[in-house]
């Protein structure tokens, strides 16, 4: 499905607005909401348009945004890499298909039960690069016998990105000082095969923040430079295979707001790095940037209720579904599809059909979910065309960071994801059902004694 966009195209970003209106009705009848739906052909532009702007640059994605299979699958056919940022992450990539020379594990002070994980895992995959942010981690690297393909994670000292939480660059929590980073990546060398040095400047970088952007890939390049051809004669240069200078590329949530202008960001990037030494690539870690258009939630109004003070519109979906608004006060786009009956109507009654939303007033309202938190709305005091019960509601720009930060909070199932391929849609996640919320309850009472006394797992128990 690609929108109302003609045929051939590739624009820079895709809006709610281009997403037909009857397919996603449609999906919702046949596969109920919530439901999340990613666009597999606007995943695979995405990662068009990133290699075209970063045609000499190794481009990983960073699968953190989205781990489901189905997009693992398109990512990699694409040519991108794989950066994964835990042991779970280095599964999924390996189980869609990503060989060891395309995988990329980076370890934020990572269990031991990654580590384990990961260092068997290269046994077989000895391709495989380890990105390590403390000596601690290198230590341990070490005492489980790793000794193979090792980039240091540096804090650069800057950041950006659209929410302090997710501002990384300056954070202690990420990466080796910058001014401790040229001695802790020589000492690594003496133990490990040292092929590049990292850093991440934060999420959701706009075009405010690029000078931010810029400065570290400079500090990164120097630093390079410094470690290939050191200036104190008496160190040992390192061999380095790549800067990776992270991704964080920005995407707009706001209708009006203006795409990131990518081939500008790729072209300040190379400027800022620059001169790398022969032999040594630029790599970029894009994640938001490869599926946040690429993806919508459904959700369906359930209430409509008007207060003193606003209209509260009550929805199937909430912070256990798309978490970003409650976390990160974060702005995701809705739009009404429609669908609903007149108020004396609703679920199953017999209300003449609602006007279509472009015939309806847009009337200021607050989107809750269904969660026990003043903190669960999808927006608040936004106007939409004026819902009414069994309305269909598509929050867009939702491909990153949606399902992927879903949760069971309240009980709550997790909803259904349908992937779609040239059109075909197909279910890439299945809806979750109550009785997979205690199944590992369940699980650790067989084991502890014995099967289970009862055959009843609760509504919607289905397997």
């Amino acid at each position: 499905m690609s929108g109302t966009e003609p045929v051939g195209e590739n624009p820079p970003v895709r809006r709610v607005s281009d997403w037909d209106a009857a397919r996603l009705r449609d999906l919702a009848t046949e596969h109920g909401t919530p439901l999340y739906v990613q666009d597999l052909d606007r995943v695979r532009e995405n990662c068009e348009r990133l290699l075209a702007a970063f045609p000499d640059a190794d481009v990983r994605y960073a699968v953190k945004a989205h781990t489901g299979r189905a997009v693992l699958e398109a990512v990699r056919d694409a040519g991108l890499d794989a950066e994964c940022a835990s042991a779970g992450e280095v599964d999924r990539a390996l189980a869609a298909g990503f060989d060891g020379s395309r995988l990329h594990y980076t370890a934020v002070n990572p269990p031991a039960r990654d580590l384990d994980y990961v260092a068997e895992v290269a046994e077989a995959n000895p391709d495989l690069t380890v990105t390590a942010g403390a000596v601690d981690t290198l230590d341990r690297l070490a005492e489980r016998g790793y000794d193979g393909r090792v980039c240091v994670r540096v804090n650069p000292g800057v950041g950006a990105g659209h929410h302090e939480k997710v501002t990384t660059g300056g954070a202690a929590k990420f990466g080796v000082p910058h001014d401790r980073a040229a001695a802790v990546a020589r000492e690594a060398a003496e133990r490990f095969d040292v092929v590049g040095i990292h850093a991440h400047a934060g999420s959701g970088i706009d075009p405010d923040q690029l000078d931010s952007h810029r400065e570290l890939v400079a500090r990164m390049g120097e630093l390079a430079r410094d470690l290939i051809d050191p200036s104190d004669r008496d160190a040992d240069p390192i061999d380095l295979e790549y800067v990776d200078v992270g991704g964080g590329f920005g995407v707009p949530y706001e209708e009006a707001a203006p795409p990131l202008d990518l081939s500008a960001v790729a072209e300040a990037t190379r400027e800022a790095v620059a001169p790398l030494p022969a032999g040594v690539d630029l790599a970029v870690e894009p994640g938001r940037y490869v599926v946040a258009d690429a993806g919508v939630l459904l959700t369906r109004v359930n209430t409509v209720k008007p207060t003193p003070d606003e209209t509260v519109v009550g929805v199937d979906a909430g912070m256990t579904d798309l978490l970003r608004p409650a976390m990160y006060d974060a702005y995701h786009p809705i739009r009404n599809l429609g669908g609903g009956r007149d108020r004396d109507g609703g679920e199953g009654g017999d209300g003449t059909a609602a006007p279509a939303p472009a015939e309806r007033e847009a009337t200021p309202v607050t989107v809750a979910g269904p969660i026990c938190e003043t903190g669960d709305a999808l927006c608040r005091n936004r106007a939409l065309a004026d819902p009414v019960r069994g309305d269909l509601l598509a929050v867009g720009v939702a491909g990153a960071y949606g399902y992927e930060m879903a949760s069971q909070y309240n009980s709550r199932p997790r909803p259904a994801e349908v992937a779609l391929d040239d059109g075909t849609a197909t279910t890439a996640r299945r809806r979750e059902t109550l009785g997979d919320l205690t199944v590992v309850e369940r699980e650790a009472a067989t084991d502890r004694d014995g099967p289970a006394t009862t055959d009843r797992d609760g509504p919607g128990a289905e397997r």
